[in-house]
């Protein structure tokens, strides 16, 4: 009865480890390469890797009220995409959105970044799950300076490379890059998320502004109904 019981045991094993969660140390090891760019050499990577660019853009400093449901999202997107043939790209850093690079690693995707020298300036830390870091010479943290009449740099190179956008709650930042994708005629999926409420009205107390009430970030209204 129990001949086979060290082949059945053993069978139990291997499955049980194949099913054990892929741990983020074992695919995160930090940037594998990081450069400063020109939309131009980015554009050459991309073509080098022979891959199409998927965007996601959101909240970065000022993060997430739930970033579990956000990372939800993020997961559910990335499950219908090829890792193949897709290369995820966001702003580089670990706060906020950032957290979209961990997730595509574990799902075994190749990532990359996107970010102003200002971080780099100001010594931003990077997401230790992005896989190549291009930082575009700029002024700005990215968007569209007041009064100008298109993006910065940095925002102008992420639309640029990209073929498509997941945008999660965002920014004025987000929301001029994704108003920007649209008009050139890419795909942008908007998914509404609420920025953190705590940072929002600590960021707002240090201003001296009124405490905010609606925490539902500039790019909701320039890319879904606003009420």
């Amino acid at each position: 009865m129990f001949r086979n019981a060290p082949i059945l045991y053993l069978a139990i094993l291997i499955t049980c480890c194949l099913v054990v969660p892929v741990d983020a140390a074992s695919v995160c090891n930090g940037p594998r390469e990081v450069h400063e760019a020109t939309p131009a050499s980015i554009k050459q990577f991309i073509q080098g890797k022979q891959m199409t660019v998927l965007t996601f853009a959101g909240y970065s400093g000022a993060q997430y009220e739930d970033p579990g449901a956000m990372t939800e999202h993020a997961s559910r997107v990335l499950d219908g995409q090829d890792p193949e043939k897709i290369l995820i790209n966001s702003g580089a850093t670990e706060e906020g959105i950032g957290a979209v690079y961990e997730i595509a690693k574990r799902k075994g995707f190749t990532t990359m970044g996107i970010v102003s020298t200002l971080a780099r300036d100001e010594r931003v830390t990077l997401s230790k799950c992005v896989d190549y870091v291009f930082y575009v010479r700029d002024t700005t943290w990215g968007g569209q300076a007041s009064g100008a009449d298109h993006l910065s740099p940095t925002s102008a190179a992420i639309v640029d490379i990209s073929a498509s956008f997941i945008a999660i709650g965002g920014g004025d930042v987000a929301r001029d890059e994704m108003v920007a994708a649209r008009r050139a005629g890419k795909p942008v999926t908007f998914i509404p998320a609420d920025m953190n409420h705590k940072i929002a009205r600590e960021k707002a107390q240090q201003r001296n502004q009124a405490a905010p009430t609606d925490f539902r970030g500039s790019a909701h209204c320039a890319l879904a109904k606003c009420g």
